[in-house]
């Protein structure tokens, strides 16, 4: 049986939390390690100028225990490989579910593919799930489906530490969904507006505000396959570097 470290960055309280810990459980040991409350939009970030605290709030009749922790999701990951589990390696780290989509470049700022990616930094495979439904009492039917089908798959196969994989599935129900499709991040970008207001002592401040446009039609994309009722699995990698360009920069080498 597997050991599975769980997280999440809407918060230990959220539904698709709980949903994740209750399929998690069917394919073997089970602990959670997540914010004591949303940190949606972190990304990658940890926390360096304040203490972490970590808290064992609850431990269900089966044994899985759960934390929390006033950290990001990031740390989290760190907290639960390095604290609570300590020597005992994990073979899987699993994010979400998270309300709401990191398709596209919403990838870049989630918290959940965050805390994913740092999983694979300590050479543990991750899987990051995602519905695209933002409401907190979501209908994970259809979700709950595809978590254990591809965890079965996953746990089946030999799976790469050295990427993660970004699952995203369209908010329908689970009759409405096509199946499966790998894919890749679609090209896109936030239209975003900093909405000013004024406070009561007069101040201004700022909400920021947007919508995702996308400008990319490829039929092997996530977008394409949310928006055509499949399930995206798109495999995400650490290394930054823009290979392609390396040999169009080599005139710097001559400065």
């Amino acid at each position: 049986m597997a050991l599975i470290l769980i997280t999440n960055d809407d918060g230990y309280a959220s539904k698709g939390l709980r949903t994740l810990v209750e399929v998690a459980k069917e394919f073997g040991e089970v602990v959670v390690v997540a914010p004591d409350g949303p940190r949606s939009a972190t990304s990658h970030a940890i926390t360096m100028n304040t203490p972490l605290r970590l808290h064992h709030y609850h431990t269900d009749d089966d044994g899985t225990r759960y934390f929390r922790t006033n950290g990001t999701p990031c740390d989290c990951v760190k907290l639960g490989l390095r604290v609570v589990l300590k020597d005992r390696p994990a073979d899987l780290v699993l994010s979400g579910i998270n309300h709401g989509s990191n398709s596209s470049v919403s990838l870049i700022y989630s918290g959940t593919m965050g805390a994913a990616v740092e999983a694979t930094l300590s050479h543990v495979p991750a899987i990051g799930f995602s519905l695209l439904d933002y409401h907190p009492d979501a209908d994970f039917t259809a979700a709950r489906h595809y978590v254990r089908l591809i965890l079965q798959e996953m746990l089946r196969h030999p799976f790469t530490d050295e990427a993660s994989l970004n699952v995203n599935i369209p908010n329908v129900p689970l009759e409405a969904i096509k199946g499966v499709k790998v894919t890749r991040q679609a090209k896109g970008y936030w239209r975003e507006e900093m909405v000013e207001r004024t406070d009561p002592y007069g101040g201004k401040y700022y909400w920021l505000t947007g919508r995702l446009e996308i400008t990319d039609d490829g039929e092997d994309t996530c977008e394409w396959a949310l928006q055509h009722n499949y399930v995206s699995v798109q495999p995400v990698q650490n290394d930054f570097t823009h290979h392609a360009i390396i040999p169009q920069l080599k005139f710097l080498e001559e400065i």
